[in-house]
């Protein structure tokens, strides 16, 4: 299998951020370590059968089975006690998440409606870039007359860089489109 994004990183991406930041070695250069794809499901409170949905459509658009999340403590305004279950996620590693990142990058993204691309302010001070999605129908794989529910997703991009500038820089050379603030 040709992973693209793998050999654009190795290629292309690598090369120009030694010279940019002025590397002494390869290894030095920051790398993608894994893809976090997150899907709270408050609605599972109420409906379990949401969350089934939610975890097959997280399998559909990964191409791995989600974890299901369980509440960490109770919280009676939102009527959910510790141990509910109430989300999935799924974490990409190795040739899974340079297949999802380059369908992300190049098919999901530009499918938003008036997308005119990602902030980039929201890195988190060690070099991971979190991108919050509102509806999952983005997605190619998920077909739009089966949808009972709009449901939203977080996904973080956690990657070896030491700061946020050279996150960006990366990420920038992968193929992700910031926009001009």
């Amino acid at each position: 299998m040709k992973l693209r994004l793998k050999e654009k990183l190795e290629n292309e991406a690598q090369p120009e951020l030694m010279k940019t930041f002025k590397y002494k070695n390869k290894l030095q250069a920051p790398k993608l370590e894994k893809v976090i794809i997150n899907m709270g499901v408050g609605e599972a409170v109420v409906n379990a059968r949401d969350l089934d949905t939610s975890v097959e459509e997280l399998t559909q658009i990964t191409g791995q089975r989600p974890v299901v999340t369980e509440a960490k403590k109770s919280i009676s305004a939102f009527k959910i006690r510790e141990g509910m279950k109430v989300g999935c996620k799924v974490t990409l590693r190795g040739a899974r998440m340079y297949v999802f990142l380059d369908k992300f990058f190049n098919v999901v993204l530009p499918r938003i409606r008036d997308f005119r691309g990602t902030n980039p302010k929201s890195f988190d001070g060690r070099g991971n870039y979190s991108i919050g999605l509102k509806e999952q129908i983005i997605f190619p794989e998920i077909d739009y007359d089966k949808v009972k529910r709009v449901q939203g997703m977080d996904v973080t991009i956690v990657t070896s860089a030491k700061t946020d500038k050279e996150a960006l820089e990366l990420l920038k050379l992968l193929g992700l489109p910031f926009r001009e603030n």
